[in-house]
Order: structure tokens, then C-alpha cells, then sequence
């Protein structure tokens, strides 16, 4: 009970000091979805229906209850945005579950356009960010406890606990986007001269790492 609290409390506080999206010019804009409708990647450019049409179930989601499918590397997100929880749009944020087997990570990544706060709901997790003069902020945190991740910022976490852990981010934006640093750099297709300037890595490498990190077709 008391994390289901925590969590309504931190989530109404990001979407009423955090959000960096525009203004809405209404209470809300549940989007149109009817044949005929344009799509866009995160519905920013549906119309709204009509208000009257609006319903109690466009503004609840229940799509977080359970962790979703892990990953080789044992984490298992779940986004939530206006895409699949169309209450969401124009309201200025969306937010992520994400759940961590004993030892696996969430590797260093960073959100263009928005800033992210993180609530730990279970676990013990090594949580951390590091700033554009290369000073790293991080820290082992527990359940109960949040750490912010400014917009644009590398940052990380690691359960280093005994047990798995949950993490719900909240973001200040309704499409925050997501670079991983290792596929933004091997997995993109950036030259190899340049690669191996950079890292000092020989081709054998650079190959081996553009093999584990480029998307696969």
C-alpha cells in the first residue's frame, strides 16, 4: 500500500513540475483512432475525439502489473506511452517498468528529450548518472527510494542485490527516445578507421562488437 502511494505521488509530481512537452489546449485529447485516422509513432499527430466519447478505461492501464519479457541480458522494460496507453497524449510524460534479474543491467543510455526519475519498488540497485565535465553521481539504492537522471545524461543501473528488482521512470516527456551507447556506436555502422582511432580497438574487435550490437535484421 504504501508503495502504490509513493508511486501516485511521484508520478503526480513529474507530470505537474517536469513536463517539457507543449501545453495542452485542452483537459485532455484521447486520439482518434477510427478507420481513416493518421498515425504517428507516438499518436502526436491523431486528432482528438470528441470529449463526450471519452470513457474511464482511456485513463487507466493495466499493462504493469507483471514484468514483461526478459532479455538476454535479464532485464525486462515495459514502456508505457500515449501508444498503448492513449490517455497519455498531450499530457507531457510517460513512463517505463523495468524489472532486473540478480546481476543484470541496464546498460548506459541517455533520453534526448526528457528528463527521467526512478523509483526503486523492490531491490537494491546501483543507480547512477554521469554529467557533461565526466563526474559521475552514482550510488547503491533501495526499495522506497528515487534518483533523478537530468535530460540528456548518460546513466545506468545494476541490481546488485540478492533478489530481483523493479524499477518504475517516470519521463517528462510523452516521447522521451532512448540511445544506448554501445548500439549507438557499433551498432550503427560508423567507419571502422574511425572506430579504432577512437577506442583504440583493432578491426578484429570492432567486428566482434558491431556482430553483438548491431540490430538484427
Amino acid at each position: 500500500m504504501k508503495a502504490t502511494v509513493l508511486l501516485f505521488v511521484f508520478l503526480l509530481n513529474i507530470h505537474s513540475t517536469l513536463a517539457s512537452d507543449p501545453d495542452p489546449a485542452q483537459d485532455f485529447c484521447i486520439p482518434e483512432t477510427k478507420p481513416g485516422s493518421t498515425r504517428s509513432s507516438h499518436l502526436t499527430s491523431f486528432s482528438c475525439k470528441n470529449s463526450s466519447e471519452a470513457t474511464v478505461n482511456d485513463f487507466i492501464f493495466s499493462g504493469v502489473k507483471h514484468a514483461g519479457n526478459f532479455s538476454a541480458t535479464g532485464i525486462a522494460a515495459t514502456s508505457v506511452n500515449p501508444t498503448n496507453f492513449p490517455g497519455l497524449n498531450t499530457l507531457g510524460m510517460s513512463f517505463v517498468r523495468a524489472d532486473l534479474g540478480v546481476g543484470s543491467i541496464n546498460p548506459p543510455h541517455f533520453h534526448p528529450r526528457a528528463t527521467e526519475v526512478a523509483l526503486v519498488l523492490e531491490g537494491t540497485i546501483y543507480s547512477g548518472f554521469v554529467d557533461t565535465s565526466n563526474r559521475i553521481f552514482a550510488k547503491v539504492i533501495n526499495k522506497g527510494e528515487v534518483m533523478v537522471f537530468p535530460k540528456g545524461l548518460v546513466h545506468f543501473q545494476m541490481n546488485v542485490g540478492d533478489s530481483p528488482a523493479t524499477i518504475f521512470g517516470s519521463f517528462s516527456s510523452q516521447n522521451p527516445g532512448l540511445m544506448r551507447i554501445s548500439t549507438a556506436i557499433f551498432g550503427s555502422g560508423i567507419n571502422e578507421e574511425l572506430l579504432e582511432k577512437s577506442f583504440g580497438l583493432t578491426i578484429r574487435e570492432i567486428e566482434s562488437l558491431r556482430r553483438r550490437f548491431m540490430p538484427k535484421p
